[in-house]
């Protein structure tokens, strides 16, 4: 599990040079995020940090956020996000978490929901191979194949890849690199590519696997 994670919202690509290097980088905007909840193993039977980040008028928010808000004491936010930590001891309700908690070449993983793609082929979804391109194939060039049996079962099994809908998922992209964290700005440049439109929410937290 992470030890220290923030919020953020997806503004985009460009590039920045570093070390006489060209890198392509992904603009974060990581406004400082309030503490609302403080969950701890003890009570709620995990550890955890329920913060929110920006503002917005309380007749957009339904009741059950506004008591958190009220409770807490805390500004009504955009929205609700939990930052799941293995130490919730340093952090109390009303502290603020800025983009100072990352470092400059520190490894994090990224999550957000990714972009939708529609209703796609077996090969864009899957990466299938498609149907030959000549010897009688006629407009079966993308097509799939056989998906089934004769009579037994007499049925598709289930998990079978088939075209549907693909995007519009949680995703996470490990280990991806922290080039800038600017607190001043309350921006952090991330190498590569992140997961998700432009104003996508994302969850940054530092790499399980990859370390430092």
């Amino acid at each position: 599990m992470a030890t220290k994670a923030i919020v953020g919202e997806k503004l985009g690509m460009t590039q920045v040079w570093k070390d006489d290097k060209v890198v392509p980088v992904t603009v974060l905007k990581v406004t400082p995020c309030r503490v609302v909840q403080v969950k701890r193993p003890e009570i709620d039977g995990y550890s955890a940090v329920q913060v929110t980040f920006g503002s917005q008028k309380e007749s957009r928010l339904i009741k059950p956020q506004l008591g958190a808000f009220d409770k807490a004491g805390v500004e009504p936010g955009k929205k609700l996000v939990e930052l799941r930590l293995d130490d919730v001891s340093e952090f109390e309700v009303g502290q603020e978490i800025g983009a100072d908690v990352l470092e400059d070449g520190e490894l994090v993983d990224v999550t957000a929901v990714s972009k939708g793609q529609g209703f796609t082929g077996v090969m864009k979804r899957h990466n299938f191979k498609g149907q030959r391109a000549s010897h009688g194939a006629h407009r079966v060039h993308r097509m799939p194949g056989s998906v089934g049996q004769c009579a037994t079962p007499a049925r598709i099994f289930k998990g079978k890849k088939m075209a549907g809908r693909s995007g519009n998922q949680k995703t996470t992209t490990q280990n991806l690199l922290v080039v800038e964290a600017n607190a001043e700005e309350n921006i952090v440049l991330v190498k590569g590519a992140v997961p998700g439109p432009r104003g996508a929410t994302v969850l940054v937290r530092d790499a399980i696997k990859g370390g430092k």
